[in-house]
């Protein structure tokens, strides 16, 4: 297997630190590459030419502070908060916008300095409505947090009480008030940058700036896909989710509801944040005892129905492989994934013609919610009437994703609720539990088994890989060890914004049982070249379509997956802020510690998910029933009578 990672540029961007060593590599100008002397606050330091002061500050490791930067963000230089003096020079400086060029002395700290960073700071108070006691983000604020080091305990300019603007929550996934924003324009170079979506601008001038959406219009009417990367780098409490625990606490409140949950991969190695671990640290099986304290009566792992995923998902990349390589039919290829509800969005509002490659299989959010209200339902003797489905996951699409309208093959509505990783953690802390001293326990029975497949789901790439890993074998019949080293499938791994790889199909084997619905054989896949990709934020995702669309090197893909978020889950618009290149690192590796400690790691191994097929789904997948509850009407049915 090799792979490329040079199919496109990466806008998943690197570190600062790591942008400036690479600065003289990014340039072929011999002026550019030299070095220029600055000294700051007395310390002498030599930079490439054109680092800003900001970076050649935090090189040496003077704190500059800052409200408008974000690491992952373009230059914006608008809040002023970071303004330092240069000597010889009459007005204060941006320093995250300042490129050093020349010898130059930089004081960050004098007392006009600090000055000036109270007054712009007691400016933003001024039109800041709300205190901050009743704010979702109080306690994690980077306004209150300077204005808390720079001692402002008044209102020197007054304060505004009247709102100016209100609230819009009519989307279902976030809440805007921007009568805490202090136009830092974050939300907006996130939503550009990053996503290539663009929501929001900033309209007027003056007293009248604002951010805000097209023609005023509230979240709902705009194309938003719900990804909440705006939430994510927005510094106060002007953006976020829209939180529906009242709503599940009064549903496990009521003796009549039998609320269960169930529990993404991607949380586990976040949430934990949220109560002071460092990121990544596992804390899967203290989850569940701090969740069942919450009073929840059943903790299920989402890994399950990631497995179950794999196996739709699957035999239908086998299906379109065999009708367009055995028998010349044409059916859409590349096969894109539909994991991502953000993801899937982007690609009904920017790419409609390309719907038919989609794969018409739900998320495993979706499927789990399916198999809830009709199976466990059914097993357990339970009314689905009276079953709460809840989910645990890092994205705010899932709110949206929950509440289409088409999800309710059950009978009634497939996922009630969805929690983002810092709203679970709020509830976990209502009810007095400190997560980390936690003793262990695992998930509910018939779907607390899951395999590693399911857990690298919350890592990008970890769809392919984890299709991959059942696909070869349940083709070829050899094991997957056998070219990946401890299952580690390396080429669709790491934090390239587009990663391309080919794998080999040397030779095929008997079709099982499961699939002999779905393909006669496997003999025409024999020598064939399986080229995928992995794609992920949405700016990387419509590069990746551009070049379908002009049958440039990605249409002759034969399976692509996307995430809409940088980082796919572990950067979700529900986890903990912030989110850096750093701690999304950190995150993957306690994904794939816990992978690699999973007795079983391929989906097709799944003792639950076998269980399922031989029980329920007894037609195996893309059956009759599959298709009416773990699938959409997205692709056209195709039933191979063999």
């Amino acid at each position: 297997m090799c792979s490329d990672s040079q199919k496109a540029p990466d806008p998943g961007r690197a570190p600062r630190s790591e942008m400036i060593s690479d600065y003289r590599r990014r340039t072929d100008d011999a002026t550019l590459q030299s070095m220029v002397r600055a000294t700051i606050d007395g310390i002498g330091i030599e930079v490439p030419f054109g680092t800003t002061i900001l970076d050649a500050a935090r090189m040496i490791g003077v704190t500059i502070p800052t409200l408008c930067q974000h690491d992952n963000l373009c230059i914006a230089g608008v809040c002023r908060i970071c303004v330092v003096e240069v000597d010889g020079e009459r007005t204060l400086h941006a320093s995250c916008s300042y490129p050093i060029t020349r010898s130059i002395d930089i004081r960050t700290h004098t007392q006009k300095i600090r000055q000036a960073r109270r007054h712009i700071l007691e400016l933003m108070l001024s039109e800041h409505v709300g205190e901050c006691y009743a704010c979702c983000r109080n306690g994690h604020c980077e306004l209150q947090k300077l204005a808390s080091d720079y001692g402002i305990d008044s209102y020197r300019f007054g304060h505004r009480t009247e709102e100016r603007y209100g609230r819009d929550d009519s989307s279902p996934s976030l809440v805007r008030d921007m009568d805490k924003c202090i136009l830092c324009r974050r939300c907006v170079r996130a939503c550009i940058d990053l996503q290539e979506v663009g929501v929001y601008n900033v309209f007027d001038r003056g007293n009248d700036t604002r951010v805000t959406t097209f023609m005023d219009r509230p979240m709902w009417e705009v194309i938003c896909i719900n990804c909440g990367q705006c939430i994510n780098h927005c510094p106060t409490g002007a953006l976020h989710s829209k939180d529906m625990s009242d709503d599940i606490w009064d549903a496990i409140d009521d003796p009549t509801k039998h609320v269960v949950i169930q529990t993404a991969p991607a949380p586990r190695a976040s949430i934990g944040e949220c109560f002071g671990l460092e990121a990544g640290t596992p804390v899967t099986f203290q989850l569940n005892t701090a969740i069942r304290h919450c009073g929840f009566d059943r903790v299920f792992d989402t890994n399950f129905a990631a497995d179950l995923t794999i196996m739709e998902e699957g035999a239908e990349l086998l299906q379109r492989l065999y009708r367009t390589l055995a028998k010349g039919e044409e059916a859409p290829l590349p096969l894109f994934t539909s994991c991502s509800p953000g993801w899937v969005k982007y690609l009904e509002y920017f790419y409609p013609e390309m719907i038919p490659h989609l794969s018409s299989a739900k998320s495993p959010q979706q499927m789990f919610g399916a198999v809830i209200k009709t199976w466990y339902a059914e097993q357990n003797g339970i009314d689905p009437f009276d079953i709460v489905t809840v989910s645990l996951m890092p994205c705010t699409a899932k709110k949206f994703e929950c509440n289409r309208p088409e999800f309710n093959d059950s009978g009634y509505k497939d996922v009630d609720y969805v929690l983002t990783t810092r709203e679970m953690a709020q509830m976990i802390m209502e009810v007095g539990v400190n997560l980390p001293d936690m003793p262990e326990s695992d998930y509910d029975d018939p779907f607390g088994t899951a395999t590693g497949s399911g857990v690298v789901f919350g890592a990008t790439g970890g769809v392919m890989e984890s299709a991959i890993r059942t696909v070869y074998e349940l083709v070829t019949g050899e094991s997957v060890e056998s070219i990946f080293d401890y299952l580690r499938i390396e080429p669709v791994r790491g934090f390239e914004g587009i990663r391309y790889a080919e794998l080999e199909i040397p030779t095929t084997t008997v079709v099982p049982e499961l699939l002999k619905r779905v393909v006669p054989d496997f003999d025409w896949l024999a020598g064939t070249t399986l080229k995928v990709a992995v794609a992920h934020g949405t700016a990387n995702a419509k590069r990746v379509l551009e070049s379908i669309r002009s049958g440039g090197e990605f249409a002759d893909c034969h399976f692509i997956e996307f995430m809409a978020c940088v980082g796919g889950c572990l950067g979700g618009g529900g986890q903990p802020i912030p989110t850096s290149r750093a701690i999304l690192e950190a995150r993957a590796r306690g994904i794939y510690q816990e992978d690699e400690r999973s007795a079983v790691r391929k989906s097709f191994e799944n003792p639950a998910v076998v269980q399922l097929y031989r029980d329920f789904l007894t037609e195996g997948p893309l059956g009759d029933r599959s298709h009416e509850l773990l699938h959409t009407g997205y692709t056209v049915r195709t039933k191979l009578m063999v």
